[in-house]
């Protein structure tokens, strides 16, 4: 019986030959990332229940990207960097990337393809549902709870059962007007916030081999919307070329057989996709943006592990250019990276940096930002009755700051279209 590569990872990091769903295994940890939000915590409860001469099993692949609620005058933020910092000097974490220095990142999510950290074939656990992401790679990667994540700080092993895969192929090219956001948002609309739940999300077609790595991690990062344990993409000569340029020369490519085991099968034609959003409050609230089209807003927000790489802003740029907007526009670079090539990359001979300001875009520092909230003097956090259209990936009560907004999801060239409107806007309108 053939091995989906989701099983084959796990059975290669847990000893085993053969692994098969529902059955639990010991996996070995390759990289353990955490944050600001979930870093203390979880070095609490490490100390705690491994004593005072607890011992790291293995520094080298603990990473820590403070990048939730850092540029904030809050008290209790700041103190969770603070423990970080601590934590980090006292046990010589070479792997800190600390917020205010030349090594500060951005978002966690990002950093860790920038920087090397995602390795096709290897385990990736992060203390942070959007840890999927890294599941672009090749790789196996999920999010843990602070519990779970002390535990693999001390032993550098994890518990856990194999999921069951669903299967998604996307035929055809990717037309001018549609962004792997509007692929992701298909998916959840007929999937549902809870039709992935405990089960492998593996993304495969012409029209996911035809993205680069940045619109792939855009597939992966929302797996978790629908309750999915991760996402996956096989690694290709793309994800090959891409952890070269990082340094990365050691790794292992898997595939699905083609007899593998699949809880479901879905396919998509690219070709009569239309752009997508999703309405409050629910990332599987699915309509067509023609549907919804004249909604009036109030903010419009382009940024996060989802919507703020480089290959959204170009996206952006492409509407913007020439173009003013008719409500505030904040633009988050989801890492400092990010932040470099806006000056750099162009379109139509300007740089995307002097687009979105000539277009009345606020561009701010790269982080989580108003993506879940955050203090009060967060940037482009929502207030009462703002309604927003946003790339980023959550749209729940509260999440990008008051309980009583509204936030739309959708692609970076619907969210520009719109942000030049004033209201909710085809992306066809403009192409």
């Amino acid at each position: 019986m053939g091995m989906t590569i989701t099983e084959k990872i796990l059975a290669k990091s847990s000893g085993n030959k053969i692994v098969t769903p529902g059955e639990s295994v010991w996996l070995n940890v390759d990289t353990l990332m955490t944050h600001d939000v979930c870093g203390p915590p979880t070095i609490g409860i490490w100390k705690h229940e491994f004593g005072e001469k607890a011992k790291i099993w293995d520094k080298d692949k603990l990473v820590i990207f403070p990048d939730h609620y850092i540029f904030t005058a809050n008290k209790h933020a700041n103190r969770n960097v603070e423990i970080l910092r601590q934590f980090a000097k006292d046990y010589q974490i070479d792997n800190y990337y600390d917020v205010g220095t030349e090594r500060y990142k951005g978002v966690c999510h990002v950093a860790l393809a920038e920087e090397g950290y995602n390795v096709p074939g290897t385990v990736l656990i992060g203390t942070d549902s959007h840890t999927c992401t890294s599941g672009a790679f090749g790789m196996f990667s999920t999010g843990v709870g602070n519990t779970d994540a002390a535990f693999i700080l001390g032993t550098g092993k994890i518990w856990e059962k194999i999921p069951e895969t669903i299967k998604f192929t996307f035929n055809g090219q990717l037309p001018e007007y549609l962004t792997a956001k509007d692929m992701i948002l298909a998916i959840l609309g007929d999937i549902t916030t809870d039709g992935g739940t405990y089960r492998a999300l593996e993304f495969d077609g012409e029209g996911v081999f035809s993205l680069g790595m940045n619109e792939r991690m855009t597939l992966t990062n929302m797996a978790i919307e629908g309750g999915a344990m991760n996402g996956i993409i096989a690694a290709d000569h793309v994800t090959e070329e891409y952890v070269k340029s990082k340094g990365v020369y050691e790794y292992e490519i898997f595939n699905s057989d083609s007899d593998a085991k699949y809880h479901s099968k879905y396919s998509y034609n690219l070709n009569s996709m239309e752009p997508l959003v999703a309405k409050p409050h629910s990332p599987d609230n699915k309509d067509t943006v023609r549907n919804v089209e004249g909604t009036k807003l109030t903010k419009a927000y382009i940024g996060s592990c989802t919507g703020g790489k480089i290959s959204d802003f170009k996206f952006a740029s492409k509407i913007l250019f020439g173009n003013k907007v008719k409500v505030p526009t904040f633009v988050v670079p989801a890492s400092t990276q990010t932040a470099k090539d806006l000056e750099v990359e162009t379109y139509n001979g300007v740089s995307l940096k002097e687009i979105f300001e000539k277009a009345g875009c606020v561009i701010a520092q790269s982080s989580c930002a108003a993506c879940l909230g955050g203090p009060d003097d967060t940037i482009g956090r929502s207030v009462d009755m703002d309604v927003v259209i946003s790339t980023t990936n959550r749209n729940f009560p509260g999440r990008m700051g008051s309980k009583k907004s509204e936030v739309y999801l959708a692609s970076p060239l619907t969210v520009a279209a719109s942000a030049v409107t004033g209201v909710i806007t085809d992306p066809r309108d403009f192409l």
